[in-house]
Order: C-alpha cells, then structure tokens, then sequence
C-alpha cells in the first residue's frame, strides 16, 4: 500500500496500536477550536465550508498511522495544512495534527523527513501568503502578516528541538533496559554455572565413593557379610552427606531470603573428605606448610571443591590407592598441591574434563589458577593456586 521508504523498518500490522484516543482528541479540538476562530476572521477569510471540515477531519485521520508510518503521517498531515492555509480558511488549531505528526516522525528518529514537511509547509504558505494570495481566496485579499510566517518558524523550530530532545531519551531509555536485560541475563548465566560446579563437585564425589563401595559390597556379599555390611554403611552416609549438600546447592534456587541451612564447606572440612576417600579405599596424607590464615567464604569453598575434585579424579582414573594433599600457605597465595602415584587407569583427566574446567573456572574466580598434568614417573598432580587477599572484591566470572 504503503512505499518501502514511507514505512518504518520493524514494524507492521499488529506491533503497536492505533492511537485512535489522542487522534480523536485533535480532531475534536481543531473542530471546536477553528469554529470559535472563524468568528473573529469574518472579514479576511473563507467561511468553514464542507471542504474546510473535511480538511479538518483529513489530519487527525492521519496521524492514525503515526506509529507504524511516521513519513506518511507527518507529510501527509503538513499538505492537508498547507491546502487548507492556501484555500484562504480561516487560522487556528488546524496546525495541532502537523504538530503531533511532526513530534512522532522526529521520536521516531525520522528527523529528515520532519523537517522536510515542516519546511515544505512552512515555505509554501509563504509563496501562499506573498505570491500567489492574487490568485487564492478570499477575493481581493492582500500579503499576509509577516509576523504569522515569523511565528510559524518559531514554533516549527521549537517542535524540531522537542522532538530531538525526546528521541535521545527515548534512546537513552532503551539503552539502558537493553543493559539491565543483558546484566540480568548474564547473572543468570553465572548463577547457573555456579550451581552447575557445585553440583558436579558434589555428585561426582559421593557418586565415585558410592560406586567404589557398591563393587566391593557386591564382591563380598558371600564371601565376607561383615564387610560387605561396612561397605553398605559407607554408601549410607556419603549419599546422606550428597543429599545434603545438594538442598544447600539448590537453596538459592528459592525465594528471596531463604538462606542455606549449613555454612559453605571450606578447608576446615579437609578431614571429612580424607575419611569418605579412606572409606573408598584410598589412603590420603595431609601436609600443612605456613602459618593459616582465615580465607574469605568464597576462596575457601573453592579450594575445598578443588581438594574434593582432585581427589575424586584420583578415586575414578587412578590405579594408585594413595594421595598426597599438601596446603603451603605464602605470603599472598595459598598454593594446593594433590598429587597420586598412578597409573591411570582409563580415560583420566587430562585437561579436558568437567571436573578440571570447573576446578579453573573456580580458581580464576579468585585470581587464581590451576594446573593439572602428568607427573614424570607417571603420577598426577593438580596444582591450585588461590589469592589470600582481594579476591572477593574481583569481577565475576564471565
């Protein structure tokens, strides 16, 4: 129906509604208002005939498409202007649906063509009034004022800084929900990845400890009962420390203000994890270097699920049944070291892992890193290093 270069890019039937209420209240007032002011210019213009109403009525039907086609609406608004001005009607609010087109087409961002039809309008109702008023009604009527032309461009001007000054905040306004969406978005995403590490850290653990000791139990229930009882209670408590761990996780997928039951694990839980790795056959040693210090809650997790993480890989891919944990605290850095004697047994972590992508993603949370490869007589190590101070006040992971 409609030109490509008259309509707005984006926008078709159904996006926005048509403005059908303020459309309605600018044709009644240019009714009203130019009725009133055909009173007082009897001598100098043309009565309201059927014509001059149904120019009247012509603009506000037009600014109905201010929304989907300002161009349309605002060039369109200014010619039924300018034909009513040369047919000699008499002045008054019929300028109000140039006005109100003009405003949407520069809100729009439709600054050319705004000022286009302004000034088409404003330039032809100067040859109108100073030109051609010899040949325009009413009869016999002389140049119009000037002061009507200096007033026309004062309120045109006026309206073009309006409307500019509204589209920038408009702009501004959509900028900044554009970034309050994507902040929101990318805080779910590291919420989401930050229950997927815990997650992963605490399944993966209790889940190896659960299967070693379901193959032992299985493998001594006819032969040993007692044992195959022992290895049944250590399923026992490590899937009722999981289930435990898992409502902690998934607490903060609950309402606003409903904490955790229980304080995030740290290393002061190192031993707990010795014994669930005892229990699954590996031997753990533990070595203290430095002085400890407090860490903050978040670096101190991380270590613990770096501990917990390394240790499981040793349970699934290592055919050693020892470990050694050593926590050498520095002056700034505290450094983890978790090494096994191997062989590896399978497809062991080599770098590519869940585990060892969350184990980094974990560190570098912190400013830290992790470091994790083949030792030289055939053993693994995982090496950590996490910054004693400033780390809680570092940007979030991205």
């Amino acid at each position: 129906m409609f030109p490509p270069w008259l309509r707005r890019p984006g926008h078709g039937p159904g996006v926005r509604r048509i403005p059908w209420p303020s459309s309605l209240a600018v044709l009644v007032v240019q009714q009203v208002g130019t009725t009133f002011a055909a009173y007082n210019q009897r001598a100098d213009t043309v009565g309201l005939d059927g014509a001059a109403r149904a120019l009247l009525v012509l603009g506000p039907l037009l600014l109905l498409l201010r929304h989907r086609f300002p161009c349309t609406a605002v060039f369109g608004a200014s010619a039924v202007t300018l034909v009513y001005l040369a047919a000699g009607y008499p002045y008054g609010p019929v300028l109000f649906s140039v006005v109100v087109a003009g405003f949407a087409a520069l809100v729009a961002g439709y600054r050319y063509a705004a000022w286009g039809a302004l000034g088409t309008l404003w330039v032809g109702n100067l040859l109108a009034a100073h030109t051609f008023y010899g040949r325009l009604p009413p009869a016999g009527n002389g140049p119009g004022p000037w002061g009507t032309d200096l007033f026309m461009a004062v309120w045109m001007v006026a309206l073009c800084t309006a409307g500019d000054l509204a589209r920038v905040r408009r702009a501004e306004r959509v900028r900044w929900v554009r970034e309050e969406e994507e902040a929101a978005k990318r805080r779910a995403d590291e919420e989401r990845l930050r229950i997927a590490r815990e997650l992963h850290d605490v399944l993966a653990h209790s889940i190896s400890v659960i299967n070693v000791q379901a193959g032992v139990g299985l493998a001594l229930l006819d032969s040993d009962p007692a044992q195959a009882r022992t290895a049944l209670t250590t399923i026992k408590s490590a899937s009722k420390e999981a289930l435990g761990e898992v409502r902690q996780v998934l607490a903060t997928l609950r309402a606003p203000g409903d904490a955790p039951r229980a304080p995030a694990p740290g290393l002061d839980r190192l031993g707990e994890l010795t014994e669930q790795a005892a229990s699954a056959g590996l031997r753990v040693s533990t070595e203290t270097q430095g002085t400890p210090v407090p860490l903050p809650p978040g670096a101190d997790l991380a270590a613990f699920r770096v501990v917990q993480e390394a240790l499981t890989n040793t349970v699934r891919h290592s055919g050693s049944r020892t470990a050694g944990i050593r926590i050498r605290y520095g002056t700034d850095v505290l450094e983890l070291l978790v090494d096994d004697e191997g062989p590896a047994t399978g497809t062991g972590p080599t770098g590519g892992g869940n585990g060892l992508v969350g184990m980094r993603e974990r560190a570098a949370a912190f400013g830290g890193t992790v470091e994790a490869g083949r030792r030289p007589d055939g053993g693994f190590r995982v090496r950590a290093t996490i910054p004693l101070h400033s780390g809680e006040n570092r940007p979030p992971l991205q």
